[in-house]
């Protein structure tokens, strides 16, 4: 390993470990790689550091969602669906990029994940208790369309995935922040796979920094997932509410500078 690469994991691997940490736990954990990768890494082409990155997001969301599988209970019969129509809608809003407008998207997400943010602010009971009821198949046809355009989305654009996940699944699931968010893990999960099919075979994955990258973000996931099971539904839910603000800022700052 040369020295420079040396340096640089030095710097990135901090970033990765709390990615996982936060992604674990809420999602968001692009919000500290991303701007770490394109600070430290200015003269790789962007495609290769969203490559990078999304393995290196995919190792840390797949180690929390075997830890969650262990102790939450998931409903599969729903996931699994969402997640394969996940897959698919990210695939297709992949290759969406060169025909949508993207700059018409980040003044939707914003008012999104505004309305999110104040209906989550506005009723401290949403989320705090899991109904656990009876998923039916007219959840099941939720499921899929969820995962296909949160999938879609994701593939698309990208910020505010796992949020958008967590909130859907709460108020349509009526399930609680924990349950909604170790559920988000594995449709995200397959959302980032749907990625890396590009990625992987364009050669845009940067394997000496991902691999790093991947370990430190599961050890960060390791302990965000276990916060999260420590601290239950407040801690989950105040999380949310913060990475709600901070997904909102920095879209409106980047909107800001776009103009």
């Amino acid at each position: 390993m040369r020295v420079s690469m040396l340096t640089d994991l030095i710097l990135l691997l901090p970033l990765a470990f709390t990615a996982g940490l936060i992604d674990a736990a809420v999602g968001g954990g692009g919000l500290v790689t991303i701007p770490g990768l394109f600070a430290i890494l200015p003269r790789e082409v962007p495609a290769a550091l969203f490559g990078t990155n999304k393995l290196s997001a995919m190792m840390g969301t797949a180690s929390a969602a075997v830890r969650y599988a262990r102790r939450v209970k998931l409903p599969w019969n729903i996931l699994l669906p969402a997640a394969a129509a996940a897959f698919v809608g990210s695939y297709l809003g992949a290759r969406s990029l060169h025909f949508l407008p993207l700059h018409w998207v980040r003044p939707m997400v914003i008012g999104l994940l505004a309305i999110m943010l104040v209906y989550t602010w506005l009723k401290p009971s949403f989320g705090q208790e899991d109904t656990e009821r009876q998923l039916t198949r007219r959840d099941l046809y939720i499921g899929l369309l969820i995962g296909l355009v949160i999938g879609f989305y994701d593939g698309f654009f990208g910020p505010g995935t796992g949020s958008f996940l967590i909130f859907l699944f709460v108020r349509l699931f009526h399930f609680d922040f924990l349950r909604a968010s170790a559920s988000a893990k594995v449709v995200n999960l397959a959302t980032n796979l749907a990625a890396l099919v590009f990625f992987i075979p364009a050669k845009m994955v940067i394997w000496g920094y991902a691999i790093p990258m991947g370990v430190a973000n599961i050890a960060g996931a390791q302990v965000g997932s276990r916060m999260a099971l420590k601290g239950g539904n407040v801690w989950v839910r105040r999380l949310f509410l913060i990475l709600s603000v901070t997904l909102i800022s920095k879209l409106v700052w980047d909107t800001v500078k776009a103009m």
